[in-house]
């Protein structure tokens, strides 16, 4: 008999996707939380060398099998090979780190006066939505809130992949081309590496 697995208070952060969202949706200056989805997955890596936060930390990934799975939101078919090969992860990978770049710079133009702070979400690195109810003001200077405006950009765009391919094939398809599962999944390995070195 398979005994049911107890759950951990981690089990739950899937509510935590939940929550950013719509922080980020009432005030934009909320988007900077989701630095920390940055931050942590690669410093559980560097430090302990797997990947430990992808597989047990990670908010949206378990809002995609809660969505899929427990709600039945997922067709649960196989995703094609291509999908999580080297060449696509790593292309995929650049792709990410390009968009996250033009964001950075975008957060530096209006910081130093070149641009214009400018209100709107941008979806799929293309099409651009009003967001002006998101923010009115505050103590803090405009390039933060613009900084607000791209990442949470970059986060509803990625989530939005996630829930595409979540629906069209397995629960999860969007771990196996994650940029941030590919990063960790580097730093790993070279620790791995090392490791063997040293012996």
């Amino acid at each position: 008999m398979v005994l049911n697995k107890k759950k951990q208070w981690y089990d739950y952060l899937w509510i935590w996707t939940i929550i950013y969202f719509a922080l980020g949706f009432f005030n934009i200056l909320f988007a900077w939380l989701g630095m920390i989805d940055f931050i942590l997955p690669l410093i559980f890596a560097i430090v302990g060398g797997n990947k430990w936060f992808c597989n047990h930390m990670c908010g949206r990934g378990q809002l995609f099998w809660v969505l899929g799975r427990n709600l039945k939101c997922s067709r649960k078919k196989p995703a094609p090979k291509w999908i999580s090969s080297k060449w696509f992860r790593y292309g995929f990978l650049t792709f990410f780190m390009t968009m996250f770049g033009t964001m950075i710079f975008q957060t530096y133009l209006v910081f130093s006066g070149a641009e214009s702070f400018k209100k709107v979400v941008k979806l799929f690195w293309t099409f651009k939505v009003p967001w002006k109810w998101a923010y009115n003001g505050s103590v803090f200077p405009d390039w933060v809130a613009q900084f607000g405006f791209g990442f949470y950009s970059l986060m509803l765009t990625s989530t939005l992949i996630g829930l595409i391919v979540m629906a069209m094939y397995k629960e999860r398809t969007w771990c196996s081309f994650c940029p941030m599962g590919t990063m960790t999944q580097g730093i790993c390995k070279i620790k791995a590496k090392k490791g063997r070195e040293n012996l």
